[in-house]
């Protein structure tokens, strides 16, 4: 029988909570490579270079691969043989400890994101916690742990609808993903969850996103003329899909805008088909690690050889310099497309403000993704669809819920302002 001791398991989710803070998962660098290495629009390949640099860059400093360090998700696989010592309180308590010190470890402290309060107070928990968590009683001895960091941009992009026994789920995703725009981050992965209930739906749409990523070995195997399962043809076709729908890296158009479709299904009623489906983004990390009782599981660093070398390398001489304090309308109005801009000497990226995948910016709007609306926040252009309008009590109408205006959102008395206020975020929310 196992020993599962309650100070080995806070260090060992303390640890993973560091170590997926700085590093990707090996699979999603090489599905991404690969995605560089074949991606023609200069826009898009640009984006995936950024993304790549700055995964290397966490890796080698061990400091946060994005700003926005996520909300916390727990799996737990209990043996049934498993015993536990020393704990002075439940299993979840000595998990939430675990996300406490790792996320305010002093050499790598973690941006706390939790507000205990959903709808009211909406106060900080300063520590990230609580955690999200799931478990299973399982045969065996051992325990088995997935820690996952699910940032809020690719978060806030979940859907779930309850389809009609006869309705086409390739359908529905081809119909919402243009929805979501560019602000769940991608290339990333789509995780999908068909049957059982609504919430159950929900949470094999959120497993799936923590299995290996391995649409490359998939591609092969159809190729090779194998045999594939249905859960493995509707992979392939939702993938070859959602990708031929342009909307890139970024948002920036592209051929990749997936690297990856997982699906989990589950028995259902007769007269329901429940549908889930949720992204990630490159924000959003996990790791998986198994408890012996041996001691604090401890996991390897990826070798730095494994990210590719990109060709990024910014032109400070011919961009053009944006100063927050200085602009004004008339500035904005003269950018064109294909310019670089710098916010105050850093490089902005194309998240949000890319051509969002609707209809109102579809064809000639995605292919003019390199240049006009590229930076994300500065080119975010008034009344284009994507602009939200917080429905929050207590919210003005023209404040996002983060703080930030909208340019055209206020009346003839309000502040002025230029697009969205507020500092660029590079991923996340």
């Amino acid at each position: 029988m196992t020993t599962i001791r309650q100070a080995d398991l806070i260090e060992s989710v303390a640890a993973a909570l560091q170590y997926i803070s700085y590093y990707h998962p090996a699979d999603y660098i090489t599905h991404l490579a690969r995605a560089y290495a074949r991606e023609k629009s200069p826009a898009a390949k640009d984006a995936m270079a950024q993304i790549l640099t700055n995964s290397k860059m966490s890796a080698t400093g061990h400091r946060p691969i994005c700003q926005d360090t996520g909300i916390v998700n727990v799996f737990l696989k209990v043996g049934m043989n498993v015993r536990w010592e020393g704990f002075t309180g439940s299993l979840i308590d000595a998990i939430n400890e675990g996300v406490r010190q790792g996320y305010n470890y002093s050499a790598n402290k973690l941006r706390a994101s939790v507000v205990a309060d959903p709808e009211f107070l909406r106060k900080n928990t300063q520590d990230n916690t609580p955690a999200v968590i799931f478990s299973e009683i399982v045969p065996g001895d051992t325990l088995e742990v997935t820690v996952a960091a699910k940032g809020g941009g690719s978060e806030n992009k979940s859907k779930m609808i309850m389809l009609n026994p006869g309705d086409s789920v390739v359908d529905w995703v081809l119909k919402t993903v243009p929805t979501m725009g560019a602000g769940w981050c991608p290339p990333g992965m789509l995780g999908i969850g068909i049957g059982g209930t609504a919430e159950k739906a929900v949470l094999m749409a959120k497993e799936s996103l923590m299995d290996h990523l391995d649409m490359y070995e998939l591609q092969a195997k159809s190729s090779s003329g194998a045999a594939l399962s249905k859960v493995e043809e509707l992979r392939l076709e939702l993938y070859e899909k959602v990708n031929a729908l342009g909307i890139g890296a970024q948002g920036l158009g592209g051929l990749t805008t997936v690297l990856d479709v997982k699906i989990k299904m589950y028995p259902t009623h007769a007269a329901s088909k429940p549908v889930a489906m949720i992204p990630n983004c490159a924000a959003t990390r996990h790791a998986h690690f198994v408890m012996d009782g041996s001691g604090p599981v401890y996991l390897d660093p990826p070798s730095l050889d494994l990210w590719p070398n990109v060709n990024w390398t910014p032109d400070y001489e011919q961009s053009k310099k944006v100063d927050l304090n200085t602009l004004t309308r008339e500035e904005v109005a003269s950018w064109q497309p294909g310019q670089t801009l710098l916010l105050n000497g850093k490089m902005l990226t194309g998240r949000d403000a890319a051509p969002q995948a609707h209809p109102d910016h579809a064809g000639q709007g995605r292919k003019a993704a390199g240049g006009l609306y590229q930076p994300r926040d500065l080119l975010r252009r008034s009344r284009r669809p994507g602009c939200r309008r917080s429905r929050r009590p207590g919210w003005p109408h023209n404040r996002h819920p983060h703080g930030r205006l909208y340019r055209n959102d206020a009346g003839t008395n309000g502040p002025d302002r230029h697009g969205w206020q507020g500092r660029t975020w590079s991923c996340g929310d």
